[in-house]
């Protein structure tokens, strides 16, 4: 896989793509790419979006079709890929063969930008050294009761008050690309490309985006426990990748601060984590369950 550079002293700006795989996401995508097209840009980078829709039995492609123009308009280049194989990392795989930027920032479909965030994104990653940037992730209005409890205390623990979690939006450049050929076959593709990087080389910037959770209580029993599942998986195959695991520690006394706070949501936060330990997983089809 190769990736083309630019040189800014001779005239020629690095090309951002940006790559959003898509499964059955025709009620979600038209909002994804409206953000995209309210960002603030400098038309002297050339950026392209490339919209992979892996497996979709609704209209996702259609949809996402429909914004062509608007694009266009922009002077941005706009391209749908149509896969009949479902998998998200396959999906990836298939956007960056025909992608053509230096830096590639990998967006999923449920997520909304803030109009700052991708000239923030190209900013931080307009280095020569290996980096991996993502944007201030706020969690979207959940309309179930349990996933607003979840998300209350899931919002207030280390690993997302610190440190670039980059769940739903990561970027990198050309030198932290070469980090990894192909995605690999595996469940937590953003936890791979975290941990294929550094905690020095990791950069969050102030640019906020909206990343929502899944609707209630079995969906976050069934994503929790396939998070859990992604990390041991990690854990197993790419052992070298776990010493660049920084996440923090969760002590027992912040954890009774929570609860003395927010009792209910920190007993939902506790169930949640308490079921994928102790029920045992039934056998099913991954969705996100929204």
């Amino acid at each position: 896989m190769s990736f083309k550079t630019g040189e800014k002293d001779q005239g020629v700006f690095p090309t951002t793509t940006v790559l959003i795989p898509a499964s059955n996401e025709e009620a979600l995508i038209g909002s994804c790419l409206e953000a995209l097209l309210r960002s603030e840009w400098d038309n002297s980078y050339p950026i392209e979006i490339i919209v992979i829709s892996n497996g979709s039995t609704d209209q996702t492609a259609t949809r996402a079709l429909e914004y062509s123009q608007s694009f266009c308009d922009r002077g941005w280049a706009f391209k749908v890929l149509e896969r009949a194989e479902g998998g998200k990392l396959g999906a990836l795989n298939a956007g960056d063969l025909i992608a053509s930027g230096t830096f590639r920032v990998y967006l999923d479909a449920d997520v909304v930008v803030s109009e700052k965030l991708l000239i923030e994104l190209v900013t931080a990653l307009d280095v020569p050294d290996a980096r991996y940037v993502s944007g201030s992730l706020t969690l979207s209005a959940a309309n179930t009761w349990t996933t607003r409890a979840y998300g209350r205390i899931y919002a207030q623990v280390p690993f997302m008050t610190s440190g670039v979690p980059g769940a739903g939006l990561f970027a990198v450049n050309a030198a932290g690309r070469v980090r990894w050929g192909v995605f690999p076959a595996i469940i937590s593709d953003d936890t791979f490309v975290r941990l294929s990087f550094g905690p020095e080389e990791r950069v969050g910037v102030d640019a906020s985006y909206l990343w929502p959770l899944v609707e209630g209580w079995s969906n976050l029993v069934r994503v929790r426990r396939r998070q859990n599942a992604g990390v041991d998986e990690i854990r197993r195959l790419y052992p070298e990748l776990m010493l660049n695991d920084d996440k923090p520690d969760f002590p027992l006394i912040d954890k009774a601060r929570l609860a003395l706070k927010d009792p209910i949501g920190f007993a939902v936060y506790a169930g949640v984590a308490l079921a994928v330990k102790f029920i045992p997983a039934k056998t099913s089809t991954w969705s996100r369950g929204r």
